[in-house]
C-alpha cells in the first residue's frame, strides 16, 4: 500500500476545540499532538464553517449568533458544534423565507465577528502543521516530475476559480518557481457572480500570471434551454457547449498540434466517476480534450486538506465558500444539491427565480401535471432524452430502402441539402463531384487508399419527406456499417446545435462550428472516422443522447 492509498480520518481533541487529521493506521491516532489527550473519531471528512455560514446556520436553527465563539465544521448537511453533530435536514431550508433570512442577516452582520474563527483555524494549522507540509512537499515533487519533459510554455492549469484549481494553481507555480504560467479559465457564462470577482482579483495579484479566458459567445444559455431543454445529471450538454468546446478552441489557438501539459483540480473522492481516473493521464481515449496530459496534483487530497493548505498557507479565495457553498461551479448546476439552491435564493435571488420561473415553463410545456412540484422537488434534475421537446424529431433517422438499388437508402432531412452536407462526407474520402452523374447532381465519395467510389450522394425526391438525400454504398464489405455511419452524418445534419462535442474531438483540429455551420476541413482530416464511430461519439451526435425520446 503506498502513501497515497492510506485512508486518512478527521478525530477531535475535546480539550484543544479542533479536528486532527491523522492516518486511519497511526498507532497515535487518538492522541491529540499538542495537548497529549484522547481524541475520538470524527468522520471521514470536514470543511471549515466561516463566520457567514455559521450566521446562516444559526438563523436556520433559530439561535443568531448562539455559536460565535464555538468551533464550528461541517461535512455535507451535517455540523459540528464543538465536536456535537447537529444534522440540518432540506426540510429545514423551508422554515423561514429566503426574504426573511436575508433581512436577519442583514440585521446580525455587523455583529458577526471573525475573531473566534481566526484563533481557531490558527490552532488547526498549528496541529495539522505535519500534514500540511507532507501533502505540500509531496504535490510539489510530483508536479515537477510530471513537468520534466515539458518545456513551462507548454504547461497549463486549469483554473475554474475554485477551491480546488485555486490550490492546484498555487502549487504548481510554487513547485515550478514559475509565476508567468499560462492559466485557462473557462467562463461558462453560468459562473457566481463571486467567481467573477475572485478571478478579477487573482488576475490583479498575480500579474505575471497569463490568464486567458474561454468563453462561448455564440451561443445564449437559455435560448438553448428552450430549444433542447435545461440541462440534467445524465444529459449535461452544457459541459460541452459552454466549457469543454471553448478551452478546446482557446488551446488550439495558442498550442496548436502542440502537445501540452494541464495541470487540473480533480480528486479522487469528489465522484465515482473521477475515482477511476489516473493521476497522471497521457491516454488519448480518456483526456477530454485532445493533444493533451493531464496532471493532477491534488487526486488524493479530501475537502479538509484543502482547507488546510488554503488557511494554512494564507491563500486568497473564492468568497462563494464562506457563504455555504462547497462547490462553485455553475451556480444552476443540476448536480447542485438542495443546500446550493437554498443559497442561491439568498444570495443569488433575482436569478435563482428567473431560472425557477424558466424550469416551470418548460415543465408545463412537455406536459408535467404539477409543473411547480416537478421543479421544486428536484425532478427536473433526472430528466432523461427529448421527450416533449420539439427538437427531439430532428434526431429521429427517417430513411427508406430504395427500390430500385441495392445498398441505397432515402434519408429524410429538415432542410435543403447543400454544401454543408456534403462536406459531413469528407471523414470517408476525397469528394469527387466531378464523377458524379451531373443531371442528378451527384457526388461520388472516393476512398483515399484503394482510390475506388464507395458513397454515392445525390439530392432525392421521396413521398412523404419534404426534403430527402439518396445514399448509396458500393465497392465495401460492410454495407451496413458505411450506412450506419453516413446516417449518423444526417443525424448531425438535421440536429446540430453546435454543442462543439465533434470539434473537441477532433485530433487533427478539423472540424470548426464557424456561425451556425458544422465544418470539415478537408486539408486537415486525418479520416480517422473518430466523430462517426459509436466509441467516441454515442449516436454519431451529442444531440441524440440530448433528445432521443425514450419509450
Amino acid at each position: 500500500m503506498t502513501e497515497q492509498d492510506i485512508p486518512y480520518e478527521v478525530y477531535w481533541c475535546e480539550e484543544c476545540k479542533v479536528p486532527v487529521i491523522k492516518a486511519a493506521n497511526s498507532i497515535d491516532k487518538d492522541i491529540c499532538p499538542v495537548c497529549d489527550r484522547k481524541t475520538m473519531y470524527l468522520c471521514a471528512d470536514l470543511r471549515p464553517v466561516f463566520p457567514e455560514e455559521r450566521l446562516l446556520f444559526e438563523i436556520i436553527m433559530g439561535k443568531p449568533l448562539e455559536y460565535i465563539d464555538r468551533s464550528i465544521w461541517a461535512d455535507k448537511n451535517r455540523y459540528y458544534v464543538d465536536g456535537e453533530p447537529i444534522s440540518v435536514t432540506a426540510s429545514s431550508y423551508g422554515k423561514l423565507s429566503s426574504d426573511a433570512i436575508r433581512r436577519l442577516l442583514e440585521a446580525y452582520s455587523s455583529r458577526n465577528a471573525y475573531d473566534f474563527f481566526n484563533l481557531n483555524i490558527g490552532r488547526f494549522v498549528q496541529y495539522n502543521k505535519n500534514r500540511l507540509n507532507y501533502i505540500r512537499d509531496e504535490a510539489f515533487s510530483f508536479i515537477q516530475t510530471a513537468s520534466e519533459c515539458f518545456p513551462h510554455e507548454n504547461i497549463v492549469i486549469s483554473f475554474s476559480g475554485g477551491k480546488d484549481s485555486t490550490v492546484t494553481a498555487d502549487l504548481t507555480t510554487r513547485a515550478l518557481s514559475d509565476p508567468a504560467l499560462v492559466h485557462i479559465f473557462g467562463d461558462t457564462t453560468l459562473e457566481f457572480p463571486l467567481t467573477l470577482d475572485y478571478v478579477r482579483r487573482f488576475r490583479k495579484n498575480n500579474p505575471k500570471a497569463i490568464l486567458k479566458t474561454a468563453i462561448n459567445k455564440e451561443q445564449d444559455f437559455y435560448k438553448v434551454c428552450e430549444d433542447i431543454g435545461p440541462p440534467a445529471r445524465m444529459l449535461r450538454w452544457c459541459c460541452s457547449m459552454f466549457k469543454t468546446g471553448p478551452i478546446t478552441r482557446k488551446l488550439n489557438s495558442l498550442y496548436r498540434d502542440q502537445d501540452i501539459l494541464t495541470f487540473y483540480g480533480i480528486r479522487k473522492c469528489e465522484s465515482v466517476a473521477r475515482s477511476k481516473y489516473k493521476r497522471f493521464e497521457d491516454s488519448a481515449e480518456s483526456v477530454k480534450i485532445q493533444r493533451q496530459k493531464v496532471a493532477s496534483p491534488i487526486f488524493f487530497w479530501k475537502d479538509i486538506d484543502i482547507w488546510l493548505y488554503i488557511l494554512g498557507e494564507n491563500i486568497d479565495f473564492n468568497n462563494a465558500y464562506r457563504l455555504g457553498y462547497d462547490r462553485v461551479g455553475c451556480w444552476c448546476c443540476p448536480n447542485n444539491n438542495a443546500r446550493a439552491q437554498f443559497l442561491s435564493q439568498i444570495y443569488m435571488p433575482a436569478q435563482a427565480a428567473k431560472w425557477r420561473d424558466f424550469l416551470i415553463d418548460f415543465a408545463k410545456r412537455i406536459g408535467k401535471p404539477d409543473a411547480e412540484a416537478y421543479v421544486d422537488t428536484g425532478k427536473w434534475k433526472a430528466r432523461q432524452g427529448g421527450n416533449g421537446v420539439e427538437a427531439a424529431n430532428d434526431v429521429k433517422i427517417r430513411y427508406t430502402n430504395c427500390t430500385t438499388e441495392e445498398n441505397a437508402k432515402v434519408y429524410q432531412l429538415n432542410k435543403p441539402l447543400d454544401d454543408s452536407f456534403l462536406n459531413l462526407f469528407i471523414p470517408f474520402g476525397k469528394l469527387a463531384p466531378e464523377l458524379g452523374r451531373k443531371l442528378i447532381n451527384e457526388t461520388i465519395v472516393i476512398d483515399l487508399k484503394t482510390k475506388v467510389p464507395i458513397i454515392s450522394i445525390q439530392p432525392f425526391a421521396q413521398d412523404g419527406y419534404e426534403y430527402a438525400v439518396k445514399i448509396k454504398t458500393m465497392n465495401v464489405a460492410k454495407h451496413e456499417d458505411l450506412q450506419r455511419m453516413a446516417g449518423y452524418q444526417v443525424r448531425k445534419f438535421n440536429a446540430c446545435r453546435r454543442c462543439l462535442k465533434c470539434e473537441s474531438l477532433c485530433r487533427a483540429g478539423a472540424i470548426f462550428i464557424n456561425g451556425d455551420k458544422y465544418s470539415i476541413n478537408d486539408l486537415k482530416c486525418k479520416r480517422c472516422l473518430m466523430c462517426v464511430t459509436a466509441k467516441y461519439l454515442d449516436g454519431g451526435c451529442m444531440m441524440d443522447k440530448y433528445l432521443r425520446q425514450k419509450e
